[in-house]
């Protein structure tokens, strides 16, 4: 679960991993936004400051903290009275940046608990093929066309998910397709477009040490496995070099 705390931490002091766009609340349809339930202000105050109270008390566990609610309780009086803090602005942000390394280290182990277990399960599954280095794919439209090298460029429509289902990039939601190198995107990209053909349809299932592994990548968390659904439409032709 992306937490409230831990996000805005990370937002801070550690690269932006545990996002992820297009999530809907519980119970919309259709895209819509859950409506919010009609409370008086001293109603709406107390369910922030409960969904604080647990998010917080989530986090800490999460980092390995035990939580000192007297402390915590002190330094809410003390922003809401004006008071200056009991430790310096450095003090207090290094502690919450070694708290917020800890949250992430968490959240990596989980990961990648989380991938390993759904790769050993996925791996048994009928067409699944698993390569040497980890890599399982399963072909669901053969080409006939080029297999790409190292050094071509390729042109592709791709879908990408968590291993929960959620999409986190889609160039068929863009309605266009991807050009890039062979060599400039993740591993298992790489090592699956130098085994296609023109004209392949794939899901691959990367693990995690295969994609952006533990430092992650924007809407990607460390250490998460990823899958994708991949065709090759074409090899980009080269472009001609400018005459000397």
């Amino acid at each position: 679960m992306r937490r409230l705390l831990a996000i805005a931490l990370l937002l801070l002091v550690v690269p932006a991993a545990t996002r992820a766009q297009d999530t809907l609340p519980a119970g919309a349809p259709g895209g819509q936004p859950a409506q919010p339930p009609q409370l008086s202000p001293e109603e709406f105050n107390q369910m922030v400051s409960y969904a604080l109270g647990r998010s917080i008390a989530e986090d800490c566990k999460m980092g390995g903290v035990t939580l000192d609610a007297r402390a915590m309780q002190t330094g809410i009086n003390e922003v809401q009275g004006n008071r200056p803090p009991q430790w310096t602005e450095q003090q207090l942000s290094q502690a919450m940046q070694m708290f917020a390394m800890k949250i992430q280290q968490q959240v990596a182990a989980n990961n990648k608990k989380a991938g390993d277990d759904y790769l050993a399960a996925n791996a048994k599954k009928e067409g699944v093929k698993v390569t040497p280095s980890g890599l399982q794919y399963k072909v669901i439209k053969q080409g006939t066309g080029a297999t790409p090298t190292d050094s071509d460029v390729v042109v592709c429509h791709y879908k990408g998910t968590f291993i929960n289902g959620q999409e986190f990039d889609s160039s068929y939601r863009r309605g266009q397709p991807a050009q890039f190198p062979v060599r400039g995107v993740i591993d298992g990209w790489t090592e699956a477009l130098k085994m296609m053909k023109v004209g392949d349809k794939w899901q691959l299932f990367i693990p995690s040490e295969l994609a952006y592994g533990e430092g992650g990548q924007e809407r990607i968390g460390p250490n998460e496995a990823l899958l994708f659904d991949i065709e090759l439409l074409q090899i980009a032709e080269p472009q001609a070099r400018p005459q000397q």
